[in-house]
């Protein structure tokens, strides 16, 4: 097959879009799969990557991030795909990408790629503490009959989750179909833990040998809800001794390093792109928590449950629908009190039962990357075969 993706957000200097479709490239060419990538930039252009092509169609920057560009140019992505006559059309936006991929009359499968919910991040987020979850649903109606419009347009709807597969139903959004994403499980793996290197890590936090080492890993932003991580960790560590290492950035890092200042034995470590550093740090500490309950999957969650790692997550959304009660304990999101009572709960709960059942109940049921696109593009020969019966 050749799919072609608009990605609206594909640029060299992006975070998971640019990873995820760096990937896809990648198990095209592995899979026999001619991936083609359809994004905006500085000029018109065209080079080969990664086994595939991506074609540059030029737009303005991005205000608000001038690493982006702005996708405007619909009648030229319109050009280029009847050019290359795809037999997959992917709109990975519930913006111009996406209504661009959905008003093209061409007669390839339209699939329309649902990877974040804003409902959740945003309205959630800011609105939880006034009113309840499906409050904010329906108060954002509108929202929901805006990408119940745009998904018309398409055969099928990708999500990462059958939790998220069940939500977007709910709303009557167009065929969703479940597609979990994976990760690198050889690369995060509780082969990695250094008792020597978590020693050295508690003792940067100013804690013993004996003491409990958290961690976590977010970009700092709203949606991830640091500020509950802090303050949840703040009330639990005044009851057993415990240290918190935070990994990430962000355009609110200002906002989360003044809600840790002065919190003892927790520290900020910033991004870090080494990312063995970062796999030893997570298989060489006790747990992992995490502040989001708008994760559409999950990703930093089920890296750190194929690590060995239990886990202390909010009770909804991506993270959730990973959390097994042999190995999680869960919190209402936004919390402080509650994330703190979960945190001393699994610290009281026997580690190594909770170790064993990540590696026995979690990490079994986490697939690859390379499982996810066998999945989509098997998805995706379906849809196409079932389109060539009907017009046949």
């Amino acid at each position: 097959m050749k799919i072609i993706d608009v990605a609206e957000f594909y640029t060299d200097q992006g975070g998971g879009v640019k990873t995820y479709i760096n990937q896809k490239l990648q198990a095209g060419a592995r899979m026999g799969q001619e991936i083609v990538i359809v994004a905006p930039g500085k000029q018109r252009g065209e080079e080969q990557r990664y086994g595939g092509r991506v074609i540059w169609v030029p737009g303005p920057p991005l205000p608000v991030d001038p690493r982006y560009y702005i996708l405007w140019r619909e009648k030229e992505v319109h050009r280029i795909l009847d050019r290359e006559k795809p037999d997959v059309v992917e709109g990975s936006s519930p913006w111009t990408g996406g209504w661009f991929a959905g008003r093209w009359k061409g007669d390839a499968v339209k699939s329309f790629i649902f990877h974040q919910d804003p409902v959740a991040v945003y309205p959630q987020t800011f609105l939880d503490k006034l009113f309840r979850y499906d409050r904010i649903d329906r108060l954002f109606g509108f929202y929901w009959g805006y990408l119940r419009r745009l998904s018309r347009r398409f055969d099928a709807t990708i999500v990462s989750g059958d939790w998220l597969e069940e939500r977007l139903r709910s709303f009557r959004i167009q065929n969703p179909v479940a597609v979990p994403f994976g990760i690198d499980k050889d690369f995060f793996s509780p082969n990695r833990r250094d008792p020597e290197l978590r020693k050295q890590l508690l003792e940067e936090l100013g804690l013993p040998e004996d003491a409990t080492l958290f961690a976590g890993i977010s970009r700092h932003h709203p949606e991830k809800r640091l500020g509950t991580v802090v303050k949840g960790f703040e009330i639990a560590a005044k009851q057993k001794p415990m240290g918190l290492l935070l990994f990430g950035d962000g355009p609110f890092r200002a906002i989360v390093k003044r809600q840790a200042k002065g919190i003892p034995h927790l520290k900020l470590k910033g991004f870090t792109s080494n990312r063995d550093e970062l796999a030893n740090i997570l298989a060489s500490s006790d747990y992992f928590v995490h502040g989001s309950a708008a994760e559409t999957f999950g990703l930093v969650v089920a890296e750190a449950i194929c690590s060995g790692l239990p886990v202390v997550v909010p009770n909804i959304g991506g993270a959730s629908d990973m959390a097994h009660p042999d190995y999680a304990e869960t919190y209402a999101p936004g919390d402080e009190k509650d994330l703190s009572k979960a945190l001393l709960n699994i610290v009281d709960r026997n580690r190594q039962d909770l170790v064993n059942a990540c590696q026995h109940t979690g990490e079994p049921s986490i697939g690859t990357m390379d499982d996810h696109f066998r999945r989509l593009f098997a998805v995706y020969q379906e849809l196409v075969d079932e389109k060539r019966k009907v017009k046949h």
